[in-house]
């Protein structure tokens, strides 16, 4: 029969112990649990309404509008050069308005009907290159791109997007304005000229 002396002296070399183990095996950390959000493709020409503000939809129909706009006037004849100019964003957004002229350039490039020459943005890449072949020595002369054989534009591409933004606090209202203007580089006559307005409402 144990004592209760018997019992503490069990009871203190059982704690020795789990002293023991728990000093010499280093703690085991715990699991950590990821919850990731599940990932899909979606349909690019999608409708997308995630906010009001300028997103994929938008850029879609203005360059849709455009360039039906401007393959549809018959100004293209002959393949002209072209170039895009500025394109300034007057909203209170960051929007890249190159990104919209990049969508109307490749459907007006793929249609056959006109070539575009650098933009103000592209030129110095143009330049740099040209010097780099006929002033560091390191090409075969008759390869090398000739300077003063760049093809100038006949026209220019310059436009502007705006906004207004109206807010009640229960109601948001945004009113966007693409517009769009086609310049004679020679003659600074307007050759063409269309506008893209998209209003877009949301209530809280």
């Amino acid at each position: 029969m144990l004592t209760r002396s018997h019992l503490l002296v069990m009871l203190l070399a059982l704690s020795s112990g789990l002293t023991a183990c728990s000093s010499s095996t280093p703690p085991v950390a715990s699991p950590v649990l990821r919850f990731d959000r599940e990932v899909n493709y979606g349909d690019d020409k999608a409708v997308e309404l995630v906010t009001n503000e300028f997103g994929s939809t938008d850029l879609q129909m203005i360059a849709e509008k455009m360039t039906g706009s401007l393959l549809e006037t018959g100004i293209f004849q002959g393949r002209p050069t072209v170039t895009i100019s500025t394109v300034k964003n007057k909203t209170s957004e960051y929007i890249d308005t190159t990104n919209i002229m990049n969508s109307i350039q490749t459907t007006l490039v793929k249609s056959g009907k006109v070539r575009f020459t650098r933009s103000i943005n592209e030129m110095q890449a143009g330049v740099d290159e040209l010097q780099r072949q006929n002033q560091s020595g390191l090409y075969k002369q008759h390869s090398t791109a000739k300077i003063g054989k760049m093809t100038a534009a006949k026209y220019s591409l310059e436009g502007e997007l705006t906004s207004i933004v109206k807010d009640n606090g229960s109601t948001k209202d945004v009113f966007y304005k693409f517009t769009l203007k086609m310049f004679d580089v020679e003659e600074g006559t307007i050759e063409w000229q269309d506008e893209k307005q998209i209003r877009k409402t949301s209530k809280r």
